[in-house]
């Protein structure tokens, strides 16, 4: 029978041993996060397919905000590293001196001229005299003022009524207003719910169906341009995915945003998520920043050669 002295000295020999014998190497594993920036929106609802295109080594934290200018002000502070918002936002804070550079597309179309079901208004000349939601600053605003202007109308011919994107539907509902320029997916809203008809998607002009835009802060590009090669990478695979499998699309709107089916299932064909920003990109922007000088939304034109950077997306072209 072992004495408690023996059994302290083999114990305390035993660890000993032990200490001296060597450690496993353990390899440590890290992760390199991407903080990306999404809007409340089904235009932005590509972020919430990155996780199954990103590579090992890589992380996506997915940051959503409720408007364009949060999520552009979020990268122009660093809160995140990328961020889709749109054209509007982008031109605003580049033609004030920000430092914000358009690296690729996001989403085009996903916005609707619509007024009540029963109303005499079927066009957009026929929105003179009416009373018209439209947000100031906004994408939509620049195109329907310049849908105006192409039907020989002003903003002096119809009466514009300030309402934010969310509340447009039950605006019309109520009868506050004839008409509103919206974004998806009120217009989806109105027409499932029964309340309002598509007068036109406002796509006719000079700028097409530009609207959403990937951005980035120019240090980020400066510092870390390989992480803009990765991220644009996964937001390609991503969208061209959705957009592969409308359905897969529908069903993470649903969940991500709280929307009804119904109204999403209407909106998703008037929402085309995209990641290319080329030459027909660039001259629509141009034009667009162009009308917002004249609307007097900014006092001069942007440094385009700052605002625009699609070496990343012309690279990936390249390899797809």
């Amino acid at each position: 029978m072992m004495n408690r002295r023996k059994f302290l000295a083999t114990t305390a020999a035993g660890a000993a041993a032990t200490a001296l014998m060597p450690m496993p190497f353990v390899r440590a594993q890290s992760e390199t996060v991407i903080k990306m920036g999404a809007l409340k929106l089904i235009h932005s609802i590509a972020p919430h397919f990155y996780e199954q295109f990103t590579p090992a080594g890589y992380k996506v934290e997915v940051i959503p905000f409720e408007s364009p200018t949060e999520g552009k002000n979020a990268v122009v502070t660093k809160s995140v590293d990328f961020g889709m918002f749109g054209i509007a936002a982008a031109t605003l804070g580049a033609a004030a001196g920000e430092p914000i550079v358009v690296i690729g597309g996001a989403c085009n179309k996903g916005m609707g001229v619509v007024a009540g079901k029963d109303s005499p208004i079927a066009s957009i000349a026929d929105l003179k005299g009416m009373r018209v939601a439209i947000w100031p600053g906004s994408t939509q605003e620049v195109f329907i003022l310049e849908r105006l202007r192409m039907e020989g109308l002003s903003i002096a011919d119809i009466t514009p009524v300030r309402i934010s994107f969310s509340e447009m539907h039950l605006a019309l509902a109520r009868g506050d207003i004839d008409a509103y320029v919206g974004a998806e997916p009120a217009p989806g809203v109105s027409l499932a719910s029964g309340v309002g008809k598509i007068v036109e998607y406002p796509y006719g002009t000079e700028m097409g169906a530009l609207n959403m835009i990937f951005g980035a802060h120019s240090d980020t590009l400066a510092e870390r341009p390989e992480l803009a090669s990765v991220i644009l990478d996964i937001h390609r695979q991503a969208s061209e995915y959705a957009m592969a499998n409308p359905e897969a699309m529908v069903e993470m709107a649903v969940m991500k945003l709280g929307q009804q089916r119904d109204a999403i299932e209407l909106s998703a064909p008037n929402v085309e998520l995209t990641w290319y920003f080329g030459e027909t990109e660039l001259s629509q922007s141009k034009i667009y920043a162009q009308h917002m000088v004249e609307l007097n939304q900014i006092q001069a034109l942007p440094d385009f050669d700052t605002l625009f950077d699609t070496r990343f997306v012309e690279e990936l072209k390249q390899k797809a």
